[in-house]
Parts: structure tokens; C-alpha cells; sequence
């Protein structure tokens, strides 16, 4: 879960169920739907998880990862060392070994979707950014990298 404070936007990304991890934006009052609605199906077999995928009345995610990501953290950048990056969405993916990139706009709908670091087949982890702006992930290999100004 990740807070926007320029954008006042809360937003969690969810490990749902085959086929349902879901980026959310968080609304006061508003339903997200679990168990009700969910893009995913059951791990046992080939059945939906919830009792739809949308439903009236319940909020839909902002993106939902079909086939899933796994996502294993959500980071928002707000750093100065990669200005392309400011206000963009980080993701974490565990099961297709990336770091997915989101593009957001004013009204929370996705624009962009980038992929990076597939090559290093490591599930990563965790993100996060230091005082200065660089970026740094782990993956459950237990490597930490540091992001270049090659990144960009």
C-alpha cells in the first residue's frame, strides 16, 4: 500500500487468486469486492473464485494482472534521481521475475505499462528508494541491486 500525496491517492496492489492479483485505488466508503468479484480462479481447478468478475455496487480494480504477476511490493517514486520516474508506480513481481512500471494518471487509470529486469529471472521482492533517489530492490535470492541512470 502506497500513499500519493500529491495526487491524494491511496493505492494497494493485491495477490489475489490465479489470474486476480489487482491494483487498487483506494475510495473512502467504496466496496473492492473480495470474495464477491475477482478475476481469478480457484488453484484447484479451473473455477472463478469469486461469484463474478465485476458486479454493481463493487469498485474494479484500476488493473487487474492476467496471467498473475505475483506482486511482491508496491513502491510509489518520489525521488529526484530518475525524474521520469516521479509519481510512476513500482511493482514488485515474483512470479514473472520484474519490476513492473505503471504510468498514472490524475484520475488513477493506468497509461502506461513497462517491464523491467526480466533477464535476471529473480523474483523480486521488496522496493525501495533512498535519501538521495536511488532505487534499490531485493529478490528472494537474497541480492540487493541498485538501479542505474542507465535505467532511464
Amino acid at each position: 500500500m502506497v500513499f500519493d500525496s500529491k495526487r491524494a491517492q491511496l493505492w494497494t496492489i493485491e495477490h489475489g487468486p490465479r489470474g486476480g492479483d489487482e491494483l487498487n485505488l483506494v475510495k473512502a466508503g467504496l466496496n473492492y469486492g473480495w470474495p464477491i468479484t475477482s478475476h481469478g480462479k480457484e488453484y484447484w481447478g479451473p473455477i472463478n473464485a469469486g461469484e463474478a468478475q465485476e458486479k454493481e455496487g463493487i469498485e474494479s480494480p484500476s488493473k487487474v494482472y492476467i496471467p498473475s504477476i505475483a506482486p511482491g511490493s508496491l513502491h510509489l517514486y518520489e525521488g529526484e534521481e530518475f525524474p521520469r520516474l516521479n509519481g510512476i508506480l513500482l511493482i514488485g513481481a515474483l512470479k514473472l521475475t520484474h519490476i513492473n512500471i505503471l504510468d498514472i494518471n490524475e484520475a488513477g487509470q493506468v497509461l502506461e505499462e513497462r517491464r523491467y529486469y526480466e533477464e535476471l529471472g529473480e523474483r523480486v521482492r521488496d522496493i525501495t528508494t533512498d535519501s538521495a533517489g536511488h532505487v534499490w530492490f531485493s529478490t528472494d535470492s537474497g541480492a540487493i541491486y541498485k538501479i542505474s541512470r542507465q535505467f532511464q
